[in-house]
């Protein structure tokens, strides 16, 4: 299988990357800094570019996210905070999926990163920002899979767990070694019966 990764220098994307090689994947890995290849998910130009640089795809995975209002508060937060999360987490799966279309196939797969925190049942009260961004992003998961399912290209949409990253901090439940191995098990079964399904890195159905 030949799979690009976008935000692939650290936490999930960077395991994602090790896990499939380890499989026996051919992995392309995205980063914004560090070694190439570069990509602003958030810049239709870098999107265009690499697009037109990257060879057909088996899989897509939509894995750069940001949690810029970790520690804001409903006084704290601010619009730049809310533009720039959905920027990356919301229009940088859009433009990510948009521009490599041209790379998918019929019998392709396309894997969205979200979150839990997403959902309405378990709206705590603070991160709005990041939770409703990644609401956003389960939403223009199943979008996408019905947008898709003419061209025959799945999609999936996948909670990866509390994961001990930068992100998720160290007392998160998850290592992000076992994050890696559930979705790669999960982006290897999905197929078109599966399509904009909403699922847990260990297999479980989540509820949108």
């Amino acid at each position: 299988m030949r799979a690009l990764v976008t935000g692939a220098s650290r936490g999930i994307g960077a395991a994602l990357l090790t896990e499939g090689r380890e499989r026996g994947h051919e992995m392309i890995g995205t980063t914004r800094t560090g070694e190439p290849p570069h990509l602003d998910v958030a810049d239709p130009e870098a999107q265009a570019r690499l697009a037109a640089e990257t060879r057909t795809l088996d899989l897509l995975v939509c894995n750069a996210g940001v949690f810029v209002d970790k520690e804001k508060t409903l006084e704290t937060l601010t619009a730049d905070d809310l533009n720039a999360t959905f920027e990356t987490n919301v229009t940088g799966v859009f433009l990510t999926v948009q521009a490599q279309l041209r790379n998918l196939a019929a019998g392709t797969r396309i894997a969205i990163i979200a979150s839990q925190m997403g959902l309405q049942e378990i709206a705590t009260g603070d991160s709005f920002a990041y939770r409703a961004s990644k609401a956003a992003a389960i939403n223009l998961g199943r979008t996408l899979a019905e947008a898709l399912r003419g061209r025959e290209v799945a999609v999936g949409i996948y909670h990866p767990g509390w994961v001990q990253t930068d992100m998720g901090g160290a007392t998160a439940a998850v290592t992000v070694g076992a994050s890696a191995r559930g979705l790669w098990d999960r982006f290897e079964a999905l197929d078109m019966e599966r399509t904009g399904r909403f699922e847990t890195y260990d297999g479980r159905p989540h509820p949108f």
